[in-house]
């Protein structure tokens, strides 16, 4: 299977519930688009630094050891941040690994979103058509 990417907005949560209450103004909601790869292997979204600090998300969990690159990591694990693609969106913790790799879109976001990789079109599409799909039992 060859590298499958996609378009992915990510949303700092505590801004969005501030903005929501009227704290702070719409606009200075952190919201980054980045072009994700798409790794059903990794259990989450996984960012870099560079990325964390410009959502400012705070950082859960340190210290969590990860296989990366063929060897281990030492991880971070920040609190939650809203992942949207299209017109899905689904929030979780983010993994933070060292240096400047790139994003992947792991299969808890794919899961919380009905998305799934396409084996044939090599894209991301929902798994269940374009209405998401929850199964709760």
């Amino acid at each position: 299977m060859s590298e499958v990417r996609t378009e992915i907005t990510l949303v700092n949560i505590g801004d969005q519930n501030d903005a929501n209450r009227g704290y702070i103004p719409q606009s200075q909601v952190r919201r980054l688009t980045v072009n994700a790869m798409v790794n059903t292997g990794a259990w989450t979204l996984v960012i870099n630094e560079a990325i964390r600090e410009k959502l400012g998300l705070k950082v859960k969990k340190t210290g969590e050891t990860v296989v990366a690159g063929g060897g281990t990591v030492p991880s971070q694990v920040t609190e939650s941040v809203d992942v949207l693609w299209k017109d899905r969106e689904t929030s979780c913790r983010a993994l933070v690994l060292p240096g400047e790799g790139d994003v992947l879109l792991g299969a808890i976001p794919l899961e919380g979103m009905d998305l799934m990789v396409h084996p044939r079109k090599q894209e991301v599409v929902g798994a269940h058509g374009e209405t998401p799909l929850s199964v709760v039992k």
